[in-house]
């Protein structure tokens, strides 16, 4: 390696004694402020107090990361941009209860800007804007990729020592330690000050951290080479199987080619690294960096097949148009990686994905930041998309999920849901009107293949038009029911004036309950007593008569009375 460490790191950066003990006394007290002002435990937080615990813990992170002992206004400049941008997404979420259907979008998306912004500031983006040197940037991705991930192991080994030590001290009765342990403020301050310690030990540290980054990427690099190889062989039998033969192999199949695209992406640049002379010279873990960055085009390329495929299947979702910003992130970077090689040759195509890593990450910081802003309703756009597909006959009206409106797509989705209920289709409107009074989410799959056959294995032990559509509609939606042929019985309502209902499937016998209003609630067993019993208890033998389910004249399932 030509380069020493120095050529990576800014200069203004110097070793600086105190850096462990100042980190450590600003993120313990980030910890203990974290502590007083959360609500730890709650399903819901005060907005107010969202937004405060995620500015002092994302800007307390940002001003540690980028402190330095002659250089401090313009770090804690960049923290309080980024202690402001977190507290505005944190009380956005927070706001957010049930009237939106994306929240923690809002907050992964602000989580993302702010990791891609860190290392851009780190080099002097906000100075020097394209002229920031490409090393410099490189080198503060893995420098701060390193440290974060040497201070939580350092974290997680300080409290597996406190707790063996407070273990000792409680064996000769002094539990101080042990009553410290379990206090939720100094579990947060001990985790703050010993991150904070182990950051500023790491941070003053950038020469072993320069030679960490050597050992890492050569290891990664080596990783590429296997890696190369099998995703040829892959992409060769895709083209050759077709592609149906990935969808046959997996529901999910857009994960799991974007994170194989990750890893190439992380493999090509451990071969690529700061510049040409840090490069590795090795013929064979060039080819493979090489195969990888043309790779992951057509890895992405078919994963927006995949979501394509599934959006003309089930329309639009919050989820799913997430996963477009990320399937189009990922287009974008393999579309300049397969360029590479095209207008830089065999000689040059490293130096082009340099660049492109540079304009792309700026480009993907700047998407992560408006999409964390109150400009797009993704529950609004995905609830007119479903109710189009219905208007359409795109989707039949027995088969369209109207609870879906009801819980996933927010106030957006209940307001068409409500305008649905008063459709001039009765069909639409009755199942509208009876997911609008559903107080529970009742879940469907994506492909339930064999619903139309559930449906025709479903026989009724009672006459009660209603009662039947209630049944049918369970059924409709309860993919655990009627896979073989069944029989559904009216067992009567409860206390509570709900009808039950046994569905008697392969000699197996479930009870549902349905509320007043005929909505499908959870299944559940009714199960037997179980009375406490003691030393002094009467435990004996009684007759008993009641009612119960019998199959050909042999009974089936628990007594219900």
């Amino acid at each position: 390696m030509n380069d020493t460490i120095e050529d990576h790191a800014p200069e203004t950066h110097s070793d600086w004694p105190l850096r462990p003990w100042a980190l450590a006394a600003l993120l313990g007290l980030a910890g203990l402020g974290i502590h007083l002002i959360g609500e730890w435990g709650s399903d819901s937080w005060v907005p107010w107090r969202a937004a405060l615990s995620a500015a002092v813990a994302f800007g307390a992170l940002a001003f540690a990361f980028t402190l330095d002992r002659d250089r401090w206004k313009q770090p804690l400049a960049f923290a309080a941009i980024v202690a402001l941008v977190m507290a505005g997404i944190a009380w956005r979420v927070a706001s957010a209860g049930d009237h939106h259907a994306d929240e923690p979008f809002w907050l992964a998306a602000g989580v993302v800007a702010i990791a891609l912004a860190l290392p851009l500031f780190q080099a002097g983006f906000h100075r020097l804007r394209w002229r920031t040197p490409y090393r410099q940037t490189h080198f503060h991705v893995w420098a701060d990729a390193i440290s974060a991930g040497g201070a939580v192991a350092f974290t997680g080994l300080s409290w597996l020592l406190l707790i063996l030590l407070s273990t000792l001290f409680s064996a000769i009765e002094i539990d101080l330690l042990k009553d410290l342990v379990n206090e939720g403020w100094f579990g947060w301050t001990f985790s703050g000050a010993a991150f904070g310690a182990a950051l500023g030990v790491l941070r003053n540290q950038l020469k072993i951290i320069g030679t960490l980054q050597s050992v890492v990427m050569l290891v990664f690099s080596i990783i590429a080479v296997p890696l190369a190889i099998a995703l040829a062989i892959f992409i060769v039998a895709v083209l050759a199987s077709g592609i149906s033969v990935l969808w046959n192999a997996t529901e999910s199949p857009t994960p799991l080619l974007l994170s194989v695209a990750v890893a190439s992406f992380i493999l090509v640049n451990a071969v690529v690294r700061n510049g040409d002379a840090e490069a590795s010279e090795n013929r064979i873990l060039r080819w493979a960096a090489l195969v990888l960055a043309l790779a992951i085009l057509p890895l992405a390329l078919l994963a927006a097949i995949s979501t394509g495929t599934r959006i003309s299947e089930y329309g639009l979702s919050p989820e799913r148009l997430w996963g477009i910003v990320a399937v189009a992130v990922a287009v974008a970077y393999g579309l300049a990686y397969f360029v590479a090689p095209i207008r830089g040759g065999l000689t040059g195509w490293m130096e082009r994905v340099r660049s492109a890593n540079m304009h792309l990450a700026v480009g993907t910081c700047a998407i992560a930041f408006i999409l964390a802003l109150p400009l797009f309703d993704f529950g609004a756009i995905s609830a007119r998309n479903q109710v189009a597909r219905l208007e359409a006959g795109k989707v039949a009206v027995d088969k369209f999920d109207f609870d879906a409106l009801r819980w996933d797509f927010g106030d957006a989705g209940r307001e068409v849901l409500e305008a649905l209920a008063s459709d001039d289709n009765a069909e639409i409107a009755r199942l509208a009107a009876k997911a609008r009074a559903r107080d529970k989410r009742v879940y469907r799959p994506q492909r339930d293949h064999n619903r139309d056959q559930r449906l025709a294995n479903l026989r009724f032990g009672f006459d009660a038009p209603d009662l039947r559509e209630d049944v049918t509609d369970l059924v409709r939606v309860a993919v655990w029911h009627c896979n073989k042929p069944c029989v559904a019985l009216d067992l009567g309502e409860d206390d509570d004036g709900r009808r039950r209902i046994a569905l008697v499937e392969n000699g197996n016998v479930q009870w549902e309950v349905l509320p007043a209003e005929g909505a499908p609630e959870p299944a559940h067993m009714i199960e037997n007593p179980q009375p406490e019993q003691n030393a002094d208890s009467q435990v004996e033998i009684r007759e008993w008569s009641g009612r119960r389910i019998y199959i050909d004249g042999k009974p089936a399932g628990t007594p219900f009375e």
